[in-house]
C-alpha cells in the first residue's frame, strides 16, 4: 500500500503540534538542567517499555521488568516480559548512540533486525561528591546488559563468519555462498507470512518519511507514526514504531536531554480516536498524546526532586565515604529497589542494604516477608 501526505490538512494540525511542542520542549530542557535527570531518564525506559505492552494487550508488571533487567527474576519470565526487556534495551542503544543513528542506514538496519548490534559506548565514569567535599567515582551500571549483550552478537558474528567460510572450502562456487545466505535469511512460513515483503515496506515508510520533510517536527512525527501503523512494516514489532518516531524527535533536536516516552502518553487517549477512520483524527490524538508524555514527564520529574531533597537532608553530619549517596542515585533511577539490587550494585552485605534502606525510610513496596522491595515515597 502507499501512504501520500498530498491530501493531508496540516492547518487542523499546526495547534495541537504546538501544544504538544511547547510542554515537549519544557520538560526536555527542565531534564537538562535536572539534578535528577539520569534517574528520570531511566525511570521513562521501563515506563514506556511496560506502557508498549499495555497497548499491545498484554500486561507486564514495571516491578517485574526491573528485576529481570537487574537478572532478579522471581519466576521464569514470560514472552511479554521479555519482549518489554527488549523495547528497554532498544530504547537505552538509541539514547546512548549519536541522534541521527537510528534513522540512518546502520542504526535502522540493527533496530529493525537486519545487522548486529554495534558495541554499546563505554558508559562514562561520573563523579559523585559525598558529603563532606571528597568524590568518589561511580560506574554507570544501566548499560552493562546492553554493552554484554553487543559483545555476545559480536562474538557470534565472527564465529557464523569462520564457520561459514570452513564450509565453503576453497573450491565453493559464489553461487553456492548465495545460496546459503538466501536460505540462511528464509524466514519459518509458521511465523511469519510470505507474503509480507518487509524490505519493501520498510522503503516504503522511509519515502513517507522523506515526503514530510519541511513539516514541524511533531506534525512531521505525526505523520511517521501514522505512516508506520498503515503500513505495518515488520510482522511481529508494531512498537518499533513509537521508538523510531521518538529517535526522530530527538535526530530533530526537540528533544535532546531524553527519548521521549511516547507509549506513557499514548495510554491516555481513547483506542477509538487513536484508530479512528479519519487520518486527521489519529494525527491530532498522536500529537495529545505527545503532551499527555509531557504532561506526566513533568509530574514525575517533580516529584523526583522532591524527594531527593528528602533524601539528601539524611546526608548530613555524615561521613565521606557513606554509601548513602549511592544508594539516592540508585533509587531514584528505578522504580524500586531489593535489597539484593543494592549489594550487586554496591558490594554491601545483606544486612548493610538494609540498614541503608532504613536509614532512608523507603516506602515498602511489595508488603511481603520475603522478596521484599522499597521504592520513593
Amino acid at each position: 500500500m502507499s501512504y501520500r501526505i498530498e491530501s493531508l490538512v496540516t492547518e487542523q494540525l499546526f495547534g495541537p503540534a504546538m501544544r504538544a511542542t511547547e510542554a515537549l520542549v519544557r520538560l526536555d530542557e527542565r531534564i537538562a538542567r535536572s539534578p535528577v535527570a539520569k534517574g528520570f531518564v531511566e525511570r521513562s525506559h521501563f515506563a514506556d517499555a511496560a506502557s508498549s505492552l499495555w497497548l499491545d494487550g498484554d500486561l507486564v508488571h514495571v516491578e517485574d521488568l526491573v528485576l529481570h533487567d537487574a537478572h532478579m527474576d522471581l519466576r521464569a519470565p514470560t514472552h511479554e516480559l521479555t519482549r518489554a526487556h527488549e523495547i528497554l534495551r532498544l530504547r537505552r542503544q538509541i539514547l546512548s548512540n549519536r541522534p541521527d543513528w537510528a534513522l540512518g542506514r546502520e542504526g535502522f538496519s540493527v533496530l529493525c533486525g537486519r545487522g548486529a548490534a554495534p558495541a554499546v559506548p563505554k558508559p562514562q565514569r561520573q563523579v559523585a561528591t559525598h558529603q563532606g567535599g571528597d568524590a568518589e567515582e561511580d560506574d554507570d551500571g544501566d548499560d552493562r546488559l546492553s554493552a554484554e549483550l553487543a559483545a555476545l552478537d559480536a562474538a557470534l558474528g565472527r564465529a557464523q563468519a569462520v564457520l561459514d567460510k570452513a564450509l565453503a572450502g576453497p573450491q565453493a562456487s559464489s553461487d553456492d555462498a548465495s545460496r546459503r545466505s538466501e536460505a540462511a535469511d528464509e524466514k519459518n512460513p509458521l511465523i511469519y507470512d510470505a507474503d509480507w515483503d518487509e524490505p519493501e515496506r520498510l522503503a516504503e515508510w522511509q519515502a513517507a518519511l522523506a515526503a514530510s520533510e519541511g513539516l514541524p517536527a511533531l506534525v512531521r512525527a505525526a505523520i511517521a507514526y501514522d505512516a508506520w501503523t498503515a503500513i505495518a512494516p515488520l510482522q511481529h514489532a508494531p512498537w518499533l514504531g513509537r521508538l523510531l518516531v521518538a529517535a526522530l524527535l530527538r535526530q530533530s533536536a526537540t528533544t535532546t536531554a531524553h527519548l521521549a516516552a511516547l507509549h506513557v502518553g499514548a495510554r491516555t487517549i481513547a483506542r477509538e480516536r487513536r484508530f479512528a477512520r479519519d487520518r486527521t483524527t489519529r494525527l491530532v490524538a498522536f500529537l495529545d498524546g505527545v503532551y499527555e508524555t509531557a504532561a506526566a514527564g513533568m509530574k514525575e520529574h517533580d516529584r523526583l526532586v522532591l524527594a531527593k531533597a528528602q533524601m539528601d537532608r539524611r546526608l548530613k553530619g555524615r561521613r565521606s565515604t557513606s554509601r548513602l549517596p549511592e544508594v539516592i542515585a540508585l533509587v531514584l533511577s528505578r522504580p524500586l529497589v531489593s535489597s539484593g539490587m543494592i549489594e550487586k550494585e554496591l558490594g554491601v552485605t545483606t544486612a548493610g542494604a538494609l540498614n541503608l534502606i532504613g536509614e532512608l525510610e523507603l516506602r515498602e513496596i511489595t508488603g511481603r516477608g520475603r522478596y521484599r522491595a522499597w521504592g520513593v515515597i
